[in-house]
């Protein structure tokens, strides 16, 4: 990869995970705890779907009492975390049977006859809207104090339909009906080499709007219906949103989003900060034993959903590894089943002992990539000290042309 001389750019991709957010929240952490700094002052793209967006959103939120730096540090999301995840997720009291009769329903009765004891599968949203609203306030995803991409899947395209057109070109009428059904949607905000035409070009939306649809897991949540106010031809349209999760991943964030916003040649270094690894093989007599139901079974770890999460992830994984090569510092591990030392997979989980776990499992993925991790924290702070030495060599510069332009006013 052929790179200019600027200081790279840095993104920071959080994964998804619901309560095993708390995993990048601990990793954050100790990274502010051995740098000195705000995350925020070292990182300058902030992506990735679900609890990453919860996350990202809340570290890149401007302080109202100082407006020049951030107003949380990664330690207030361990608390929040740890505050709210049983109110988000309060105890499933229908899990364990819907355990036992999901074979038999499978087998000898029909889903409407048990359609309202599966319908508890989804929480309240009502609680985590409660949680991110007093978390965010009424921000803005325009008001992010560095680049912030929040994704979401948009299941209703009706408002994006388009008459195909002879004179369109195949590549333009693909475009088109990619857009009519559900399709991944990206919400920037990019602050990074022309900040003022990027924000000009920012949807209007809350970020609490934003974040609710990236989190809407299916069988979990609802999906979030809101309208964004493109700021462009489109308008403002309302959406219904599901979990940005079923698509988005460090691979797919870099070929679908990031990549177009760099100038070319711009060097770009990712670090991915995982929530435990919990893609796993499945023998094809347990796949045809779960039966309709069996495979979108919490009690089975979901194992369908599970299918879609990881699917784009392994097919672009290769190509991406290779174009970023020594630029990309990826920390995660597997959880493992059976292991009474490994967190739940589960992503409600808000048990005290289950906390404690991810704790511990974020102190394990710090140990197993130390060499890496002191590396990166060594070349966060270099990056930023080298932007802050050069920003301070152009303010001179900056003053002068806002001089100029002050003076001009007058004359006129």
């Amino acid at each position: 990869m052929t790179t200019d001389n600027r200081e790279p750019v840095i993104a920071i991709f959080n994964y998804g995970g619901g309560l095993r957010g708390l995993i990048p929240a601990h990793i954050m952490t100790r990274i502010e705890k051995v740098t000195g700094l705000r995350m925020s002052e070292m990182v300058d793209i902030f992506c990735g779907p679900s609890t990453g967006a919860i996350l990202n959103s809340a570290l890149t939120l401007p302080n109202p009492d100082h407006p020049e730096r951030c107003k949380y540090r990664a330690r207030h999301l361990v608390r929040f975390y740890e505050r709210e995840g049983t109110k988000i997720f309060p105890q499933d009291r229908f899990r364990e049977l819907r355990g036992l009769l999901h074979d038999f329903n499978n087998r000898m009765t029909k889903f409407s006859q048990l359609e309202s004891i599966f319908k508890h599968g989804h929480y309240d949203p009502k609680n985590l809207s409660i949680a991110l609203k007093a978390l965010y306030g009424n921000a803005k995803l325009s008001d992010s104090m560095k680049s912030l991409i929040v994704p979401f899947y948009s299941l209703d395209g009706t408002n994006n339909a388009h008459n195909y057109k002879e004179a369109e070109s195949p590549t333009q009428a693909m475009r088109h009906y990619a857009s009519e059904g559900g399709h991944a949607v990206w919400l920037r905000n990019m602050c990074l080499n022309n900040e003022r035409q990027y924000r000009n070009n920012t949807p209007d939306v809350f970020l609490h709007d934003a974040v609710m649809a990236s989190c809407a897991a299916p069988t979990y949540f609802p999906c979030h219906h809101f309208n964004i106010d493109w700021k462009d031809s489109r308008g403002t349209k309302e959406y219904a949103g599901i979990d940005g999760n079923i698509f988005d991943n460090p691979a797919v964030s870099y070929y679908g989003s990031i990549r177009k916003q760099l100038d070319p040649d711009q060097k770009l270094i990712m670090i991915g900060l995982g929530t435990g690894n919990t893609n796993r093989s499945i023998k094809k007599e347990k796949w045809n034993k779960y039966g309709s139901l069996g495979v979108v079974d919490p009690v089975n770890d979901l194992p369908l959903i599970n299918i879609f999460f990881h699917a784009s992830e392994s097919a672009l994984s290769h190509s991406f590894v290779s174009e970023m090569g020594n630029d990309l510092h990826m920390f995660n591990r597997t959880i493992l089943d059976g292991d009474p030392n490994t967190p739940s997979a589960q992503i409600d989980d808000g048990s005290p002992e289950n906390l404690k776990k991810l704790r511990h499992f974020a102190e394990a993925i710090m140990e197993e990539h130390k060499n890496e991790f002191d590396h990166v924290c060594e070349m966060l702070v270099r990056n930023r000290d080298k932007k802050e030495t050069k920003k301070k060599e152009d303010q001179p510069i900056e003053n002068w042309i806002k001089g100029l332009f002050s003076l001009s006013k007058k004359t006129d």
